[in-house]
């Protein structure tokens, strides 16, 4: 599937639209021994990075289906919104437009 942030997809033509698609999650991890080294020695929180990363591949791997389920074969205009939900938990949603080529 081809998953593009712009409205077109270069050398391909749009026959139709699908309509709207999306996915989300929402994670949180345990973030007190990673944070306890990030403030004494500085850098990145990896396991909050891991986390998001696997939490995005989760919510496109949402959409995916749902853009399959309404027949697409490609996704344009796509957006990725992260939110605070709690005290150490996260919202990844993202959406676009599913779309035949």
């Amino acid at each position: 599937m081809i998953i593009v942030t712009t409205e077109t997809i270069p050398g391909k033509q749009i026959k139709d639209v699908t309509g709207y698609v999306r996915g989300g999650t929402i994670c949180s991890k345990n973030l007190g021994q990673d944070l306890a080294v990030s403030f004494m020695m500085g850098g990145e929180l990896a396991l909050y990075s891991e986390m998001l990363i696997e939490a995005r591949q989760v919510a496109l791997g949402r959409m995916v289906a749902d853009a399959k389920r309404q027949g697409a074969n490609a996704i344009i205009g796509l957006r990725v919104i992260s939110t605070p939900v709690i005290q150490g938990a996260i919202e990844i949603f993202v959406y676009g437009t599913g779309v035949v080529i």
